[in-house]
This record gives structure tokens, C-alpha cells and sequence, in this order.
């Protein structure tokens, strides 16, 4: 059995896609037979809950995030634990913590989405982007298995498990879903909501999934409650599997579930809401099973809301969108594939691995 800790932190600022990525592969170790426990400097109530209710063992890490004593602390913990690998997911973490981590001489997994040359120290590395290949991961962590591609998307065991199941006809699916992670830090949930309501085409259901860390989320669920009938509102939603299956389109921040919606089919606006999301979700778009919109400026909500409008009302588009989406490389088994090889008896000094 091997031991695996989790160095991911999550905030309203910094939202909670670190760690929801690392569940789903926590998810999948844990049913191979092995152990994982959460470190971080930073969290949310609500992700403590999370993790809790999963049955996942946590513990806090000394901040600040990337600084000195969040290194020594995180290794004390490595030794104390008695840890064979960690995985290390954040933008904060510079050369200098990544060089003392496996310096501790542990297997280290990096999660990146930028490749921006950055040394990463790192015996794997993971990025699911459509594009990811075409990086300089060579450079950035010499020797280390590159786990790159739409294959190693981290789909959580609920989402997994729905893809598997057949997909309804766009005319079947009459959900407008409104997601934008955890923590939503532009606070676009809201006013996207209002904007779509007042335009919302006939057979239309509107709903927001909110993150229990969404500082807003209790507004958001009140907004739904006044907008009346065909709006709604769920926190934390235990379900999401199910309810992306009855999706017709998803307006979604351009981060982890771009991947679950793909993975399910499911016709996609995809919302640039911060500078690591943007290569991902330009990629994707070229793919043509989405398309994207960037939030980082201007009037957002109106871009925002205008062409969602204008895919929903063409439904030849969006079932044309969710074929292709169909057809990607992208069976789910993700989780699965990245917790294999970092349990593998060789995980380092191994080519370059696309899925």
C-alpha cells in the first residue's frame, strides 16, 4: 500500500479546482487499495466538508502557501506519515519549494496547465490539455513521466460513472447549467443568472450549481427563489453526474469541469475566468466541442449571456458540438490512469505518455 499526500489549498480568491482535481484522483487510489491524505495552508469550510464526508484524512500546513515554513512543514509531514509520493497542485509554489520537495527524495506528481518553461521537479506531470504535447516538458522536468492529453483528464468517481452510461439527445436535454467552480471569484453566477431569466427561451430550465465555497452562494440561491419557476439554484450539489447527463448547454468557468462535460457530451460555453485557463479552453474550442468566451474584461455578462442565447436557440449546432465531444479520446478513466502511474514500481525517467 502506498501513502500519498495532497498539497493543494483552497480559497474564495484561488477557488477549489486544486484540490477537486486531486479528490478524483484521491478517489482512485483509494479504490486501487492505497492512502491519501490532504495538507493545506489554505481552505474553505465547505472543503473541509467535502473531505470529510469522502472519508479522506486532513491535516493544515503552515503558511504562508509556498513560503519556508510551508516547505518544512509539508515535509515534516512527508517523514511523520511516512509518505512514498505526494501530489502538488497550485500556482504559488516557486522553483525554490519545488526543489526542496524532492529534494526530500519522494516521488513528486506536478499538476500544471501553464508550460512556461518553469523548472517543475517533478518525477511525473500531469496536464490534460487537448494541446498539452506540444510543451516544453522535457526541459521543464527532465526524465519525468509526462502524462499529457484528454486521457488524463481527473474525472470524480460520480462524473466517471455517468459518462459510462448512453447519452440523451440534445432534445432531451433541457438544462441551461451555470457553473463556475467552487468559489465563482468574479461573481458572474449571479448576474448571469438575472440576464438569462429575463430572456429565457420557452422549455428552457435554468440552473446554477454553486460552490459551498462561493462566498455569494446563499444570494445566489435567494436570486433563483425570486426569479420563480424554471430557475434554480442547488449548493454544493451532490449529484452533478446526473445532472450534466440532462444538459443541453453549460456555461462553465474554463477550469477542471471542462473535462467532466466532455466527458459527458455536453455542448459547452466555456468562460475564461483566469490567465491558467486560457490555453486549455482556446484548445478545446479549436476542438469544436465548446466554444469560449473570455470573462478578464469588459462587460463579461453580456458577452457571456448573448452567446449563450444564441447556442442554445440552435440546436443543430449543439447536438453537432456534442458529437464531437463524443468522439475525443476522453473515456474517463483519467483518475484512474494518473494514480497507476504514480504508484508504479518505475515512475520516473519514462517517455513522453499521451491518452
Amino acid at each position: 500500500m502506498a501513502i500519498i499526500l495532497v498539497r493543494a489549498d483552497a480559497s474564495p480568491a484561488v477557488g477549489t479546482g486544486h484540490v477537486m482535481r486531486c479528490l478524483a484522483v484521491a478517489e482512485a487510489l483509494r479504490d486501487e487499495g492505497h492512502e491519501v491524505l490532504f495538507a493545506s495552508a489554505e481552505s474553505t469550510p465547505a472543503m473541509d466538508q467535502r473531505l470529510d464526508r469522502d472519508g479522506f484524512r486532513r491535516i493544515a500546513i503552515a503558511g504562508p502557501v509556498g513560503e519556508a515554513a510551508d516547505l518544512a512543514a509539508t515535509r515534516s509531514a512527508l517523514r511523520r506519515e511516512h509518505c512514498t509520493a505526494v501530489m502538488l497542485d497550485g500556482y504559488r509554489f516557486g522553483e525554490a519549494y519545488r526543489a526542496g520537495l524532492q529534494a526530500a527524495r519522494i516521488r513528486v506528481l506536478a499538476w500544471d496547465d501553464l508550460g512556461d518553461g518553469g523548472a517543475l521537479y517533478a518525477d511525473l506531470v500531469v496536464n490534460a490539455a487537448p494541446q498539452a504535447d506540444r510543451l516544453p516538458y522535457d526541459r521543464m522536468a527532465p526524465g519525468a513521466a509526462l502524462l499529457l492529453g484528454p486521457g488524463y483528464a481527473p474525472l470524480r468517481r460520480e462524473v466517471r460513472l455517468a459518462a459510462r452510461e448512453a447519452r440523451r439527445a440534445i432534445a432531451d436535454r433541457p438544462v441551461l447549467l451555470l457553473t463556475f467552480g467552487g468559489s465563482d471569484p468574479l461573481g458572474l453566477t449571479g448576474p448571469l443568472l438575472e440576464r438569462l431569466a429575463a430572456r429565457r427561451p420557452e422549455g428552457c430550465r435554468l440552473l446554477a450549481v454553486v460552490g459551498g465555497s462561493n462566498p455569494r452562494a446563499a444570494d445566489v440561491a435567494a436570486l433563483a427563489e425570486r426569479l420563480g419557476p424554471g430557475v434554480a439554484a442547488q449548493i454544493d450539489c451532490p449529484r452533478m453526474g446526473a445532472v450534466m447527463a440532462e444538459t443541453g448547454l453549460a456555461v462553465s468557468a474554463g477550469g477542471g469541469t471542462m473535462g467532466e462535460l466532455a466527458a459527458l457530451a455536453v455542448p459547452t460555453l466555456l468562460v475564461v475566468t483566469a490567465d491558467n485557463q486560457a490555453m486549455a479552453s482556446w484548445d478545446a474550442a479549436a476542438l469544436g466541442w465548446c466554444d469560449a468566451v473570455d470573462a478578464r474584461g469588459g462587460d463579461a455578462v453580456a458577452a457571456i449571456s448573448d452567446a449563450a442565447l444564441a447556442l442554445w436557440t440552435d440546436p443543430t449546432r449543439r447536438s453537432a458540438m456534442a458529437a464531437v465531444a463524443a468522439g475525443l479520446p476522453l473515456d474517463g478513466d483519467g483518475a484512474i490512469r494518473i494514480a497507476r502511474a504514480l504508484t508504479a514500481p518505475r515512475a520516473r525517467s519514462q517517455p513522453r505518455i499521451r491518452a
